[in-house]
């Protein structure tokens, strides 16, 4: 009987996190069903963040469920984003028009540029300024885990834009809605706007949701469309990252041209816009990626230290709030541009 517990906390020492993880996923769900108005990824980063604060529970996270927890942060989010791109078809996207397209793609060019920018002027370290102008460009904590991946950031780098990106979308969902009317937009209009300047889908559905279903629909298909700049932004990313790591050991190891999960979620795309698929297949696939981002997001949440973000990350939270009122501004112009 001794001899065999060793032996399974050795071949399985991801085990314990990622239980871990999935009862946080479900205590998220939890959240998000009796507050429909808190995403229930959200809902998973902030019970991470709470989580990795406490005293009590810190010696754990950072101790036996560790390698769970990263492993959540890193696998599980991977194989949630290959399944994010069932929700996607091309069809999808060209029912937006030529005009909406384009001014879509330059959003997450420009925002990506621009916060690039800005976290090199308020000096961010290490990868930040490269994670934060993912997820804030483009879709979210979802895209700061996959960019992560590539870049090999740890989990202490991740977690700081993470934290930020939560924190502005979700201010989105009470702000957006405030603003609708005083800014004359019709429902159509609004649920672009949401579509085109709020990171996660589960704020995207938070936020366009007040609108009506049918701002709704225009939302999450813009949001998607977003969301299809990852595969060659993250692309571009681990070329870079390739020539900049230039090992003098031929046999070292360099990231991949096309990540892995990168070809896989254009490959889902293309599944869903040429092969139909049962409404079964389909919804099972939305939950299971929806409860592998919700684990992902919370191992990423106890990598979170208030402490330190608080005492040092001002700079960090000065360029999420510029991101954040950039992508807001450049969305409502290309919503004006549209009609």
């Amino acid at each position: 009987m001794s001899s065999v517990a060793p032996a399974s906390r050795t071949t399985l020492p991801w085990l314990p996190g990622v239980v871990v993880a999935g009862l946080a996923a479900l205590a998220a769900w939890g959240i998000h069903w009796l507050v429909p108005a808190v995403p229930l990824l959200t809902a998973a980063v902030v019970l991470g963040i709470i989580v990795g604060q406490l005293p009590f529970a810190r010696p754990a996270v950072t101790g036996i469920l560790k390698p769970g927890l990263s492993t959540a942060a890193k696998r599980l989010m991977r194989i949630g984003v290959v399944l994010l791109g069932l929700k996607l078809s091309l069809g999808d996207i060209a029912g937006l028009g030529w005009v909406s397209i384009l001014t879509t793609v330059a959003i997450v060019l420009v925002t990506f540029v621009g916060t690039m920018w800005l976290g090199r002027l308020f000096k961010l370290p290490g990868h930040q300024p490269l994670l934060v102008a993912t997820g804030f460009s483009i879709c979210g904590a979802s895209a700061i885990g996959a960019m992560s991946g590539i870049v090999k950031s740890k989990d202490e780098e991740t977690a700081t834009p993470v934290a930020l990106v939560t924190l502005c979308g979700t201010l989105a969902i009470f702000v957006l809605p405030v603003l609708w009317h005083p800014l004359g937009l019709s429902t159509l209009q609004y649920g672009h706007w949401v579509g085109a300047g709020v990171h996660d889908v589960g704020q995207v559905v938070a936020t366009a949701q007040i609108a009506g279903s049918a701002a709704l629909a225009v939302a999450i298909v813009v949001k998607l469309t977003r969301v299809l700049m990852l595969a060659p932004m993250v692309a571009i990313a681990s070329v870079v990252e390739r020539r900049r790591n230039v090992e003098p050991d031929p046999a070292a190891k360099r990231p991949p041209i096309v990540p892995l999960f990168v070809a896989g979620f254009i490959v889902a795309v293309l599944v869903r816009s040429f092969i139909p698929l049962p409404d079964v297949v389909i919804d099972g696939a939305d939950t299971v990626q929806t409860a592998l981002l919700a684990m992902a997001l919370f191992g990423l949440g106890t990598a979170v230290r208030l402490r330190t973000l608080l005492g040092t990350g001002w700079r960090a939270l000065a360029v999420g709030l510029l991101s954040w009122v950039l992508i807001a501004a450049l969305a409502l112009g290309a919503v004006w541009i549209s009609s």
